[in-house]
């Protein structure tokens, strides 16, 4: 299949050309930082952004789609179920 935008650059506010599975963990940081990422279920997720110095715990609502660069992805304190979605 011909990509004929393959030649631009990627700019965070652009559309994500990758869509992954995020794992939480408590000390690893997340092996590809997304332009956003999606909510699987109403919750919390306990996320650090990549410019924060603390980790904050985000409320959300299922199926929502939190526009964060998120650096850390927390197990302690993320409620959610099922699988958060990064979009990079």
């Amino acid at each position: 299949m011909a990509d004929k935008f393959s030649n631009l650059p990627d700019a965070v506010a652009d559309p994500a050309r990758k869509c992954f599975v995020i794992t939480p963990h408590n000390v690893n940081e997340l092996a590809v930082l997304p332009k956003s990422i999606r909510a699987p279920s109403a919750g919390v997720i306990t996320l650090r952004a990549v410019d924060s110095d603390a980790d904050v715990p985000h409320p959300v609502v299922a199926g929502e789609v939190v526009f964060v660069r998120v650096q850390y992805l927390r197990v302690t304190g993320t409620t959610v179920t099922g699988d958060i979605i990064g979009y990079a």
